[in-house]
């Protein structure tokens, strides 16, 4: 235990002038005894300001990720990769010590505080903002998608299927961006467990609205709810035609009713992929042709609304189209890169933009990840990217 005139003496080897320092002393000191905590034993993580407040304010953060994923840390509404930060400082855990501004506080004499040292490391957690890992998400939705009331798989009780409380368990995710993204693949809750409708399913109920829009003579961008319900009812349930409408089209209120506002682009884009899902590659000409005359009339279809659906072959004669669906590209970024150029050696930025995308960060832009993941050069007047690394 140091006296007041050793911590002087010690002071005076170090040249350093009493009078400019806080009259408080801490002496500190590591525990003999079994209360004193070995390094390992408790780990430090380095939070943004909003994180603390989010804390403070009783919320909590979560850490995700099976045993063999990279963990990541969850707020409500954002993901953060957590990594380990070494410190050439041995940083002490020391309970109850106080600041220079909570001593200066305080009105107290020259005195000196012994403090045991509780614990201590040399490293910390640090926190790195990241895009959601969601792919997961997809990947086990379709593992059980729904195809209708009637169908066999519904009796078979052992096949998968996701709570909301089960997919914030499996995914990592925030809450808010699971439930974004299962807003994007259209899932719907069946029985209170999320699902997918079966591609074939949906569009047998587009169908069924479809061919009552023009038996009516609706505008696509009047659909009443309530008729809708009384005509299809009897073919299909209720709310799964409800939850088509959603998916194509937007809700609103008018005198009191219930309509939909259908999206042709929507429209054209699904019936696109019912027509590309069975063809490894399609004649692009006879496509377009086949394609405009399957879609609603008073529809027009656009190549500009296939992106990240399909690609066209410009290169090839004749021309050709096939289904190349950004959802199932790998979600790293290096990985998404590969696997881009394994399927094509160059890229323009128009055909390469709608597939990486969703792999810009914040603040982040489609050119500079295509500079950090390609070269670029010129080729018959028009800049085109390809790969920094040789893919096998």
């Amino acid at each position: 235990m140091r006296t007041r005139e050793e911590v002087d003496a010690t002071l005076q080897v170090a040249k350093l002038n009493a009078a400019e320092l806080l009259p408080t002393v801490h002496c500190l000191g590591f525990g003999l005894g079994a209360s004193g905590a070995a390094a390992g034993d408790f780990c430090l993580l380095e939070l943004e300001p909003a994180l603390c407040q989010q804390l403070e304010a009783g919320h909590s953060l979560v850490i995700r990720g099976d045993k063999d994923e990279q963990a990541v840390l969850c707020s409500k509404d954002k993901t953060y990769d957590l990594k380990i930060a070494d410190t050439s400082n041995m940083l002490l855990f020391i309970p109850g010590c106080k600041t220079p501004d909570q001593l200066k506080m305080e009105e107290t004499q020259c005195n000196i505080i012994h403090t045991e040292i509780f614990g201590f490391s040399n490293n910390y957690w640090e926190l790195r903002r990241c895009r959601p890992k969601l792919k997961k998400l997809k990947k086990l939705l379709m593992e059980n998608t729904y195809e209708g009331p009637d169908s066999q798989k519904e009796e078979d009780s052992n096949r998968s299927k996701y709570t909301t409380e089960d997919l914030l368990d499996r995914i990592q995710a925030s809450e808010e961006e699971i439930m974004t993204q299962l807003e994007v693949l259209n899932a719907c809750e069946i029985g209170g467990y999320w699902r997918i409708l079966d591609f074939d399913y949906e569009m047998k109920l587009l169908n069924h609205i479809t061919q009552l829009v023009d038996s009516e003579s609706w505008s696509f961008s009047k659909v009443p709810l309530n008729i809708c319900l009384q005509e299809l009812g009897p073919l299909e349930p209720g709310e799964m035609i409800e939850h088509c409408l959603k998916c194509y089209g937007k809700k609103y209120t008018e005198e009191g009713e219930v309509y939909f506002d259908l999206s042709a682009d929507k429209i054209c884009r699904a019936t696109a992929q019912m027509l590309l899902q069975n063809a490894v590659k399609f004649n692009l000409a006879e496509f377009q042709e086949v394609w405009q005359q399957s879609v609603p009339e008073g529809m027009v279809t656009r190549l500009d609304q296939l992106k990240g659906l399909a690609l066209v072959d410009r290169h090839s004669r004749p021309e050709i189209i096939f289904l190349l669906k950004v959802d199932d590209l790998p979600e790293g970024n290096q990985e998404r890169f590969n696997s881009l150029f394994s399927l094509r050696e160059k890229w323009t930025e128009e055909d390469i933009a709608p597939y990486i995308r969703d792999l810009c960060g914040e603040k982040q832009t489609i050119g500079a990840l295509l500079t950090k993941y390609s070269r670029s050069s010129m080729q018959n007047g028009i800049k085109v990217y390809n790969s920094r690394r040789p893919i096998t």
